[in-house]
């Protein structure tokens, strides 16, 4: 009871410490998101630092230039907005007569009409309200004619207001000179950073943190410096659309599309309304905001569906839906910084996810790489009943590969994880059968599949003691150990067989003792028994034994289809059979091809290879 008891909290303590996390992120916003915002753009600034550093320049001098250089970049860039916006604000009411007097010309006759229309339904309600006598007000008249009193807190002083007004200010300049404090920080101690994570993780987990720092160090570098250098071309490309088209303050709007850019999904929108309602109020046609429409369009797409993807998928390891997910978590739980951080926060929790074992359900739930095998889309999709989808699963993990690839590297293992459910009484009789079915019509239709040359894999066969004579001609009998999955592979091994040219024989496991004493008369016959793991080891003994029973000086190879087990478990294998042991167990239909062609091939010394 108590190991179940034990068991249950270990799988909610990852939730727990998920839920408490979340609950300090949100309480301790104020601290942390300037610590965020700091270790952001620390990793932007370390390469640079590191740069310096390797041309043996101190490190104090190293982030005092790389942190002059940054600033001097923002306050240049800020310089340009400052100006552009004085240029923008002394022309503002001129643009707002312009953007007036264009809206009332777009309203038509029938919105007056409407307009009038609800005004008269308006009036008739009013008076039907007021009842049979007019003349006197009535009560409610009289209160909706009353005026609204303001009250003036007579505690609250000029000096209360003049400090709400610089409090207003003055906070954001604090929380800027808090974060410029951490940066530096973080760029001059970064060493000592690093060792407190470690030791806080544990000696026996120093390795694995060091390589989840490390990763996500380089990711979010690399993001940052990607995302910086494409807000900047988008900005470029942007304010040279905006001069062509004849946008007053083209450089403005350019500067603050690249900057806007950093804030995910909301920003992009923002830097197109400005430029947008200043079109319409200069322009006399709607050429022109039609035109930045365009432009916009087409800097987005590209950059949305081509660029971003290209440079960032691979990079940061965090798929698209999760990204938008993220943004509005972070953005509910922090509000614009949040959203401005929330994909160097992804990359941290999908690192931690990779890392981590108990917190793997991240990596699975927010990265690139959670899709499933070839072999286990093809098994659902065959138990979801759809064919075609699972035959085109096939011919898409075939394409360019050897079809023995497709068949130890797919089939084989979609056949086991079928075995396995249905011992367990997880799938029902149709499915299997529906299952089976078209995994026979796959295998009949790549008959003539032309297959390239095949790649000797690393893992090969073993031997065990007994001396055999090399021949150059002989026939191979395929044997199925037990149910349809066998003989799914020994038809596999037997097309494959034909297709290296050899004569081959497909029996199954009911084969006559008179067969077996006919093919016995040439001892250059090799039985293959084929036998698919985990359930048809013992019907594989058994045969196995009757077969040598029968054909003492035959070659016997047994398949025991299992791609992901180790070769050097095979003597150890075929221990287990006992005196009627075969002479070689293979787990691939790889190794079955490459044995047979060794033994095809003579060699002028027949003693036992291992």
């Amino acid at each position: 009871m108590s190991r179940a008891r034990s068991t249950e909290f270990s799988r909610i303590t990852p939730l727990l410490v998920l839920v408490v996390t979340v609950l300090v992120l949100y309480f301790a916003r104020e601290l942390i998101i300037p610590f965020a915002f700091a270790l952001t753009l620390a990793f932007l600034l370390a390469p640079a630092v590191s740069r310096l550093e390797t041309r043996r320049i101190p490190r104090i001098v190293a982030v005092a230039i790389t942190g002059i250089l940054a600033f001097t970049i923002l306050g240049g860039v800020g310089y340009i907005v400052a100006r552009q916006l004085l240029d923008v604000a002394t022309n503002l009411p001129a643009y707002r007569t312009s953007i007036q007097q264009k809206m009332a010309a777009v309203h038509s006759p029938l919105e007056e009409s409407l307009k009038k229309a609800a005004e008269a339904i308006q009036g008739i309600s009013g008076d039907l309200a007021s009842g049979a006598s007019p003349t006197a007000p009535t009560q409610e008249q009289e209160l909706a004619q009353a005026q609204p009193v303001r009250v003036i807190d007579p505690a609250r002083t000029q000096l209360d207001s003049t400090t709400e007004l610089l409090m207003t200010f003055l906070r954001p300049i604090g929380t800027f000179g808090v974060v410029v404090v951490f940066t530096i920080y973080l760029l001059m101690k970064r060493e000592d950073l690093r060792y407190r994570i470690l030791l806080l993780a544990g000696m026996g987990r120093i390795s694995l943190m060091t390589q989840a720092l490390q990763d996500a160090a380089t990711r979010i570098s690399q993001y940052l410096i990607f995302q910086a250098a494409v807000n900047a071309g988008y900005g470029l490309c942007f304010g040279v659309g905006l001069f062509l088209i004849g946008v007053p303050n083209a450089p403005l709007w350019g500067v603050l599309a690249a900057l806007l850019r950093i804030i995910p999904y909301v920003g992009t929108a923002t830097s197109l309304v400005l430029p947008l309602i200043l079109t319409v109020a200069i322009s006399s046609s709607w050429l022109p905001p039609l035109e930045i429409l365009a432009l916009f369009l087409v800097l987005e797409l590209t950059c949305t569906n081509f660029v971003e993807p290209w440079l960032f998928s691979t990079r940061t390891g965090i798929s698209s839906l999760a990204l938008l997910a993220m943004a509005i978590f972070w953005a509910l739980l922090w509000g614009w910084p949040g959203l401005i951080l929330s994909t160097p926060l992804t990359v941290c929790i999908v690192v931690m996810g990779r890392y981590v074992p108990q917190l793997s359900f991240l990596h699975t739930l927010l990265g690139t790489d959670a899709e499933l095998s070839a072999e286990a889309l093809f098994y659902e999709r065959l138990l979801a009943m759809d064919q075609h989808e699972a035959h085109a699963v096939a011919i898409r993990f075939l394409d360019g590969k050897p079809l023995v690839q497709l068949y130890d590297s797919v089939l084989i293992p979609s056949l086991s994880l079928v075995e396995q459910d249905r011992h367990q009484g997880n799938l029902d009789e149709t499915r299997c059968n529906f299952f089976f079915l078209s995994i026979g019509e796959l295998v009949a239709e790549l008959t003539d599949y032309q297959q390239q040359d095949l790649p000797e894999p690393t893992p090969t066969p073993r031997r065990i003691s007994r001396p055999i004579v090399e021949q150059d001609d002989f026939a191979v009998v395929c044997i199925s150990a037990s149910d349809q999955a066998d003989e799914l592979t020994s038809l596999m091994l037997v097309q494959l067989m034909e297709r290296a040219n050899h004569q081959t024989v497909l029996l199954n496991a009911t084969v006559s003792s008179e067969i077996l004493d006919s093919l016995a008369a040439e001892s250059s016959t090799v039985v293959f028994i084929s036998a698919l793991p985990p359930f048809a080891f013992s019907q594989a003994r058994s045969l196995c034994q009757r077969v040598r029973s029968h054909m003492p000086n035959n070659r016997i190879v047994i398949g025991l289809w299992n791609p992901t087990e180790d070769p050097e478990t095979a003597e150890l294998t075929i221990e287990r059979f006992g005196s009627g042991k075969p002479d070689i167990i293979v787990n691939t239909l790889a190794q079955a091809l490459i044995q047979i062609a060794r033994w095809t091939q003579p060699t002028s010394n027949p003693s036992i290879r291992m």
